[in-house]
């Protein structure tokens, strides 16, 4: 099941820390796709998802200051 995380005008660090939060309460095997506009969010989400072994499914820039990143509980 994909779950999504809209964190488009949050400051930095909290579209990290709202993806965190809301992780812990996905099941194994659900995603998580987190929209946000934050520049440091473009180093720091993928980080956190590498350093808990949270595989990346998408990752793409949506335009001049927005991405979104989708990363799987497991």
């Amino acid at each position: 099941m994909v779950h999504e995380l809209g964190t488009v005008g949050m400051v930095c660090p909290f579209p990290l820390i709202e993806a965190q939060n809301k992780m812990d309460e996905l099941q194994i095997g659900d995603e998580l796709k987190i929209d946000f506009d934050c520049t440091q969010a473009t180093e720091a989400i993928p980080t956190w998802a590498a350093d808990n072994g949270y595989p990346v499914s998408n990752y793409e820039q949506l335009g001049d200051a927005s991405w979104t990143i989708t990363v799987e509980k497991r």
